[in-house]
């Protein structure tokens, strides 16, 4: 018999501290950005970030603006960049921000689509850069980077106020979209130069109503003057090759209130360095991101592969731990640019303990090198379009564990489990996934969940399995336009209008977990389902045996005469929604394919390589939507439109397709004797190896492939 999975939320405790910050927003703006010990308001009302690192001097100038529209599309609201100096001034005194280093015109692009910008501006920023950013012409002139040393700190004046030129007027007194500055990154002990960097910054012309600064490992910052931002990877690349999986990353698979990962970067932390106090910060300040894992890069000694649930589970993980900031590195691959006197990717040749590839930092990202799509954006997404719709109301809930809970980082026996909520309502999160060590499938399961203020919720009525590898996140009391859901083994994806007037509220169903609805009674004048069995049971009206699916739509007229739905999609269906303004209004679009809503040129685009591109609508079209050079069928999918692009002719709208023949001009010898650089970890072999004894492949490629085909 499985133990009671029972929690009883703690009473409120009290309002959070306000006015301790020194952050403030620019005079007159019309959605003032602040920050309290526990959550940040925008306008006044709760805010949930979701940030993405696209790093603009990876990628081709050139395509950064649709590359931005897919990031908006996958539900982030704010693009984070480091501005990385030696891609900038890799020769003293000739600071080029032309184009792929166009600062200003990428942060113009953010704005253009309105999301909101974040230059991470070092000096020293990590990121895989050779010298971590830093000019080998600066390091030249001091024997004491990343310090007051005035020597240093000269030409950090001259690079910043570089960077202010290029933003001028990008600030929020102007409208423009920099919402915070992040200074150095990754400095554990210099309190004072993180303040003096930040002063130095502000001197220079730059302004935020945000400043932050990475908090992992046990970090020293100058008191209440930078916001503490943290982060949690699913795998290293920086760890020893036959380390096995790091506990650092296996922690964050569970549900706690710790906030620090010391395992980021430890390989290049000194091991002097003494701690601050996490609980101080804890106190003062939200639980913030800036970097969850999107994925993994590969060093030459330790190439981790990431999947997409390592990805999912960890996002999800961490809002039920008490995220109200979620920020991904890397959310978008790219290309370390050709350094013009040196490479410019970390390396042991610089002194670092990895070697890693000379161009690609594609990092396993949601949007990979060449902006392709992975199936790790469609797990975030579907929890960032949660976020776009209830992240105001999951902001100031708390997160409460249960006392049963795992033992310890070995414990894969216990399940896991967590609610954020208040004094009446809330979310209830689940995970079962970790990498490398599958948990078991969890039976009989129910929950009980006691509330300060409002009768216990025990849910489902019916005990489920949680199966192996499944996450989600259920609600609990939830309200939507007059219904009240008191739960849902479903998890929340956002609302939409159906055209007739009807709000409904998009649930995923979890493979392996029956849908079961439970309605508060009073709330509900009349309820129809497609499918499965409605009843009174009690003060509560239960839906249950829906076949979820793009028809399962179960309608609810509201004891206030409104009108509510809830359409349960199964679990792979629902992983295509997207969700933007579209053809004169707010409509769903189910798409196997990537879509962006470009508001500017009144356009929906969808990125697909089948032969037929096909997605659904909700609402639907008054009439089949134009595509030139194809005609377009309309057929009913459920409640969806579904609407298929036929080329006309020998005419190709998804892509070139098929694949390219490939021959083997030179099978690859033996490995290489495998030298050892930096820790003893193992170095790339020169090049002069790969030339004599790697495999040789002639790909040929037709002359009239369009841009982007062969990605």
């Amino acid at each position: 018999m499985t133990p009671p999975h029972r929690l009883r939320l703690p009473a409120p405790g009290g309002p959070p501290l306000r006015g301790h910050l020194p952050f403030s927003d620019a005079p007159g703006v019309p959605d003032p950005i602040e920050v309290n010990s526990r959550w940040l308001t925008r306008g006044g009302r709760p805010w949930f970030p979701v940030s993405g690192e696209f790093h603009y001097t990876r990628y081709p100038a050139r395509e950064w603006e649709e590359e931005l529209l897919k990031m908006k599309a996958g539900g982030v609201t704010v693009v984070a960049a480091y501005v990385i100096w030696i891609h900038h001034e890799e020769t003293e005194g000739r600071i080029r921000f032309d184009g792929d280093r166009d600062l200003r015109r990428f942060a113009e692009l953010c704005a253009r689509h309105g999301l909101d910008f974040i230059p991470r501006i070092g000096p020293w920023v990590h990121a895989e850069v050779r010298n971590g950013g830093l000019p080998d012409w600066v390091l030249a002139r001091t024997d004491a980077p990343r310090t007051d040393d005035p020597a240093y700190l000269a030409p950090v004046r001259t690079w910043y106020e570089a960077i202010a030129a290029q933003l001028h007027d990008l600030d929020r007194s102007k409208g423009g979209p920099i919402v915070a500055i992040q200074i150095e990154n990754e400095l554990y002990d210099q309190p004072g130069h993180l303040l003096t960097l930040k002063r130095t910054a502000q001197a220079a012309g730059l302004s935020a109503p945000l400043w932050t600064s990475t908090a992992w490992g046990g970090v020293q910052l100058p008191p209440d003057e930078l916001l503490p931002l943290y982060g949690g990877y699913p795998e290293t690349f920086w760890t020893e090759a036959d380390g096995g999986w790091p506990d650092t990353c296996r922690k964050h698979f569970f549900f706690t209130h710790q906030r620090d990962d010391e395992g980021i970067g430890a390989d290049l932390r000194p091991t002097t360095v003494r701690g601050g106090d996490p609980d101080a910060l804890a106190d003062r300040f939200p639980w913030a991101t800036c970097e969850l894992g999107g994925g993994m890069a590969v060093a030459y000694h330790r190439r981790p592969q990431v999947d997409a649930s390592d990805i999912g589970a960890l996002g999800l993980t961490k809002i039920g731990c008490g995220s109200v900031w979620q920020g991904y590195y890397m959310f978008h691959g790219g290309t370390n640019p050709p350094g013009e006197l040196t490479p410019l990717q970390e390396s042991h040749a610089t002194g670092y303990p990895n070697d890693l590839p000379a161009l690609t930092y594609d990092f396993q990202a949601p949007l990979g090198e060449y902006g392709q799509y992975r199936p790790s954006y469609d797990e975030l997404r579907l929890q960032h379009l949660l976020l776009a719709d209830f992240g105001h109301v999951i902001a100031p809930m708390e997160s409460a564990l249960p006392e049963r809970r795992p033992t310890g980082q070995g414990d894969r026996e216990t399940l896991r489990w967590a609610v954020r909520g208040d004094d009446r309502s809330g979310f209830l999160f689940v995970n079962n996934h970790q990498p490398h060590e599958p948990l078991p499938d969890h039976t009989d399961v129910t929950f009980t969940v006691e509330f300060p203020d409002a009768p216990p919720l025990t849910l489902p009525t019916v005990p489920v399995t949680v199966p192996q590898g499944a996450y989600c996140c259920w609600p609990l009391r939830l309200d939507i336009t007059g219904l009240r859901l008191d739960w849902a083994t479903a998890q929340p994806v956002c609302t939409v209008d159906d055209g007739s007037g009807r709000t409904v509220l998009v649930l995923a169903a979890t493979d392996g977990i029956a849908p079961e609805l439970a309605l508060d009674a009073r709330t509900v004048a009349a309820v129809s389902a497609p499918s499965g069995e409605v009843a009174a049971v009690g003060d509560r009206i239960l839906v249950t045996g829906l076949r979820a699916g793009t028809d399962a739509l179960v309608e609810v007229d509201t004891a206030d005469g409104g009108r509510a739905g809830l359409l349960v999609l199964d679990a792979a269906t629902a992983r295509t929604v997207y969700r933007g303004r579209a053809w004169g209004a707010e409509r769903l679009v189910l798409s196997d394919g990537g879509v962006v809503f470009d508001a500017h040129a009144s356009e929906v685009r969808v990125h697909s390589s089948a032969p037929e591109p096909s997605f659904a609508v909700l609402p639907a079209l008054e009439r089949a939507p134009v595509v030139a050079g194809a005609t377009v069928k309309e057929t009913a999918d459920g409640v969806f439109s579904r609407y298929t692009v036929v080329t006309a002719g020998d005419g190709d709208v998804g892509g070139a397709g098929g694949a390219l023949p490939v021959a083997l001009v030179r099978a690859s010898g033996e490995a290489p004797v495998v030298a050892r650089g930096v820790l003893g970890r193992a170095s790339v072999p020169a090049d002069a190896y790969f030339d004599a004894v790697a495999a040789e492949y002639h790909v040929e490629v037709p002359g009239d492939v369009p841009p982007g085909a062969l990605l």
